[in-house]
């Protein structure tokens, strides 16, 4: 067997050993020393150390730990609790009201976190029982929860737009830049698809009872603005400072870390208890990160030094596509990936493969990331293997069955498509406001 043959054969085992529940950082380095050796010999160990030691000198990575603590202690201090009672009460008088407000809670939780899992198994506690509660058709319940929890994988501070960038080379800035408005415009589709269903079919979402909508507009202004207001300097705090170039990704996230202590102190949810968890599951989490970016770099060095990637550059170039078909073929695979595979193991196995290739192609690697972001957030809402519906079918009562939750999501799916055709179409979606801020 050749080299490249290897390398394919590389490829294929670690596909395999993800789908058949293997840990999938040492896995990946497990088969990079591996076949590394038969090429190497003991060279590889080095070329270990030196890969190890590349990615925890990365400063771009330096600001996940921050952005995920952030995150945890915002979702454990009962912050989006006010946030929802409030918007409930706002969007009282429009179709609908309740799944509206479940959708822009859940864009601004995604803002201030960017964990799709903690925001739709909060939202399905939060906004489910309430929904049910109100007569809502529970397909368009579940659908709302799980589109808007998955909005965080686009709308920064996303961990995905960060691995992305540290792997292609990309600022970071300029992605979250350029994923800002695609991210409101799809938070926006959403919307106004729920009050088009509300308003053609009312059943589907019964108008709340009177008595619980005749709330004077004083108080609810003041609900608003004790939990609206404070989330969005926070928020504006991070992203402003990054978008506009006061404060690198890094900065923004410790000032957004701060902000988050700050803001669950002064809603008196900050304790011990509460911050010893976020601290745990920030470090769990961030050493997930970190040793998946280890065993990605070693796989990737062997996979390039056994000829693998050569091998597939030269496949794609021989079938002659162009631009266009090379985007569509290279979407279609990573959303066929998106089934078995966690975003997080695309980025780091996949992207390293395609990136080569852009160049050839003429295409924005920062346009192509946005693309992705918005790719892998439709998978994540595509049966059968849609982690958003196992969230939140893990909190949703009994009664409410996973299928009902597949059937909810198409819709919300089949918008991100149509949002994903509009980004191709009009590319200067995402582009215009990185080249009006920093230039082409």
């Amino acid at each position: 067997m050749t080299d490249p043959q290897l390398g394919l054969l590389m490829l294929g085992l670690i596909v395999a050993a993800i789908m058949l529940g293997f840990p999938t950082a040492f896995t990946l380095m497990g088969l990079g020393i591996v076949f590394g050796y038969m090429t190497l010999g003991d060279h590889i160990f080095d070329l270990m150390v030196q890969r190890a030691y590349g990615v925890m000198t990365n400063d771009v990575l330096i600001s996940i730990p921050l952005f995920v603590f952030m995150g945890y202690i915002v979702e454990r201090a009962n912050i989006i609790d006010r946030l929802f009672r409030s918007l409930q009460l706002a969007a009282g008088n429009l179709p609908g009201s309740l799944a509206v407000a479940t959708i822009v809670t859940c864009a601004i939780f995604a803002t201030a976190t960017g964990i799709i899992g903690a925001v739709v198994t909060l939202m399905g506690l939060l906004a489910l029982p309430a929904m049910l509660r109100a007569g809502y058709d529970v397909r368009l319940s579940a659908g709302a929860i799980t589109a808007g929890g998955c909005l965080g994988i686009l709308i920064p501070p996303s961990i995905l737009l960060i691995l992305y960038g540290a792997t292609a080379g990309v600022s970071v800035v300029k992605l979250y830049a350029g994923a800002l408005l695609p991210g409101i415009m799809l938070a926006v589709l959403y919307v106004l698809y729920v009050i088009a269903r509300a308003s053609l079919n009312p059943s589907l979402a019964p108008k709340l009872p009177a008595a619980e909508r005749d709330v004077p507009a004083r108080q609810v202004a003041m609900m608003v603005l004790t939990s609206v207001v404070p989330i969005a300097l926070l928020i504006a705090a991070v992203l402003g400072t990054i978008i506009f170039g006061l404060a690198t990704p890094t900065e923004a996230a410790a000032v957004g870390s701060l902000g988050g202590l700050l803001l669950a102190a002064a809603y008196r949810q900050l304790n011990l208890q509460r911050l010893k968890e976020s601290v745990f599951l920030t470090a769990r989490t961030s050493a997930m990160v970190c040793w998946l970016f280890v065993g990605s770099s070693m796989f990737a060095a062997t996979f390039a030094l056994l000829g693998g990637q050569q091998l597939i550059e030269q496949w794609v170039l021989g079938l002659n596509l162009t631009p266009t078909q090379f985007l569509l073929l290279s979407q279609a695979i990573i959303f066929l990936l998106g089934w078995p595979l966690e975003w997080t193991e695309i980025i780091v196995i996949f992207m390293p493969i395609f990136l080569p290739l852009l160049s050839h192609f003429n295409v924005d690697p920062l346009f192509f990331g946005l693309l992705v972001a918005l790719n892998l957030q439709t998978a994540f809402l595509s049966p059968p293997v849609a982690m958003a519906a196992f969230y939140l079918k893990g909190v949703a009562p009994p009664h409410v069955t996973l299928m009902q939750i597949f059937r909810g999501m198409m819709p919300f799916m089949l918008i991100q498509v149509f949002a994903m055709l509009m980004l191709y179409l009009w590319p200067q979606i995402g582009l215009w406001l990185p080249n009006k801020l920093y230039g082409n």
